[in-house]
This record gives structure tokens, C-alpha cells and sequence, in this order.
């Protein structure tokens, strides 16, 4: 398959699987622990991530929110309805524009996070210790996470 095998510039040329491969296969394990840690507080990981980026952007309207937490708007709008049942945000219309609608992290919201944290934390630091330049790698991911974003918008715009 494509997706799994390059040539990793060794001399033998034994294949290797592509960065994106492995990217993906982080991304997966990464996904099935979070929700395991976070299951018993009765989240999952796309609820807590749209948690924390209320958390760390403020007052978003749930299309800015499904971007961020990369989520598609129809989904975002479910889980947007979800939580806010649940008492972990609250919504209120904008004075200037009454039709949208922002969402704000609740007491609760604040509350379940800092609850969840330590769990997270934890598997931060399963990855991370892993590593020898965290913050080599930390940058490294920024920068191809630029360069993609890049491609992407250069592909919209064609």
C-alpha cells in the first residue's frame, strides 16, 4: 500500500512507511487512550477537545468551533447541543447579529477540565518522555502542520 511504505534512505533499502503513516498511527493510539481517560468522566476526545479550545479561545459561534476542533459544523452543531444540556457551556446570541449563537465554557466546563487534566497530562507525558528534543519535535509538527495548511489553501485558491 502507498500510504505505508517509502524508502527511508537507508542503504539496504528496506521500505519504511511514510511520516504520514505514522502521523496517522499516533493520531489513532493517541484517540483510543484519550477516550479510555476520559470515558470515565463521561467525555470523549472530540468533546473535550471542543472543551479546552472554548477554554483557550474563549466565546465562539459553532462554526468557528467545528474549525478548530476540526470537526465538520453538522457534527459540532450535535455535540454543541450535547454539552450544553449538560451544563459544560452555555450559549447567548451576539448583540450585533441575534442569529449566531456563542458558545461559552460554563463553571462546570471549567471545572470537568481541570478534573480531566491530570489523566491528560499523563498521557502527554507517556509520549513525550519517549523523545529526546521535545521541543525540537513540538516545532518540527508545527512547521509541517504550517506547510500543509500552506498546500491546502494553495489548493483552494487554484
Amino acid at each position: 500500500m502507498m500510504f505505508e511504505v517509502s524508502t527511508n534512505g537507508d542503504d539496504d533499502g528496506d521500505p519504511a512507511p511514510l511520516t504520514l503513516y505514522l502521523v496517522k498511527r499516533l493520531e489513532l493510539v493517541i484517540r483510543a487512550l484519550m477516550d479510555d481517560a476520559l470515558r470515565p468522566r463521561g467525555l470523549t476526545t472530540l468533546q473535550y477537545t471542543a472543551l479546552t479550545v472554548l477554554r483557550n479561545r474563549g466565546a465562539l459561534s459553532s462554526a468557528q468551533l467545528a474549525r478548530r476542533s476540526f470537526l465538520r459544523p453538522q457534527t459540532m452543531h450535535e455535540m454543541v447541543t450535547t454539552l450544553e444540556k449538560r451544563g459544560l457551556i452555555a450559549r447567548h446570541s451576539l448583540e450585533s447579529n441575534k442569529r449566531i449563537l456563542l458558545a461559552t465554557l460554563t463553571d462546570a466546563g471549567r471545572e470537568l477540565l481541570d478534573d480531566c487534566a491530570p489523566v491528560v497530562q499523563e498521557l502527554e507525558n507517556a509520549l513525550m518522555n519517549g523523545l529526546g528534543h521535545r521541543a525540537a519535535f513540538r516545532e518540527d509538527l508545527r512547521q509541517g502542520i504550517s506547510a500543509l495548511a500552506a498546500l491546502a489553501e494553495e489548493r483552494r485558491t487554484d
